[in-house]
């Protein structure tokens, strides 16, 4: 099949505005568009920026806006968005070239809240044991791979940098449900605030965009009952 791919180019050494460029080739309905943009890269314009990694979906590292909604680009088909195929970075940070972004305060945000576990007390003679019913209440949110997709999504952190974000707080509701952490109260306290949990309007973007369909609102929505009741 005939594809066009418009790509939002950024190269600061060539000129300072963003711009869209077209590439046109033959792809199969059953490429992915990291395929594509791989083969943009290597056969047709080598100076393309784009983040890729693991191809399998699990480094999260090659998330972007594919026609309009992000999207791993190792995991969206050809045949799902169509012949023509408009890329362009997350939304929110700053381009530094091309399809990369700044991801610093992306992580800032991650390691804000803590996102390891914190026990108290002196080390204990064998591994601290968990019911499969304790495993659960968190098991959903230990599938997050910090591509960004959730938080980038958010309308209220496109107006709001300074807004922890959808990814730390599914970060922080891994370990706030977790029995085997003592850090729940801690990490209760930073989200507790006005650029913290709060800040959510419960849009659902955040949800819809997570490529591994984690539930992304609810688990903001447990946090924000947490802050209230305690972990229950």
């Amino acid at each position: 099949m005939d594809v066009t791919f418009t790509i939002r180019r950024y190269q600061p050494e060539v000129r300072d505005d963003p711009y869209y460029e077209d590439f046109e080739f033959e792809a199969e309905p059953t490429d992915r568009v990291l395929d594509c943009l791989n083969h943009i890269k290597w056969q047709i314009d080598g100076t393309l920026a784009m983040r890729r990694s693991c191809q399998t979906g699990i480094c999260g590292s090659d998330a972007m806006r594919i026609n309009g909604q992000n999207r791993l680009a190792c995991k969206t088909l050809l045949q799902d968005v169509g012949s023509e195929v408009t890329i362009e970075p997350l939304m929110g940070y700053a381009v530094i070239k091309d399809l990369v972004v700044d991801m610093d305060p992306f992580f800032d945000q991650f390691r804000r809240v803590k996102p390891f576990m914190m026990n108290e007390g002196s080390d204990p003679e064998r591994e601290r044991v968990q019911s499969q019913e304790e495993r659960e209440r968190f098991d959903d949110t230990t599938k997050c791979i910090l591509c960004a997709a959730c938080t980038t999504s958010c309308p209220v952190f496109w107006s709001d940098e300074d807004y922890v974000g959808p990814a730390a707080i599914v970060q922080a509701h891994r370990f706030i449900f977790d029995s085997r952490d003592d850090g729940t109260a801690e990490r209760l306290r930073i989200l507790d605030d006005a650029e913290g949990v709060w800040k959510c309007r419960t849009v659902f973007n955040c949800t819809k965009a997570c490529p591994r369909d984690i539930e992304v609102t609810k688990a903001i929505a447990e946090v924000k009952q947490a802050a209230m009741w305690g972990r229950v």
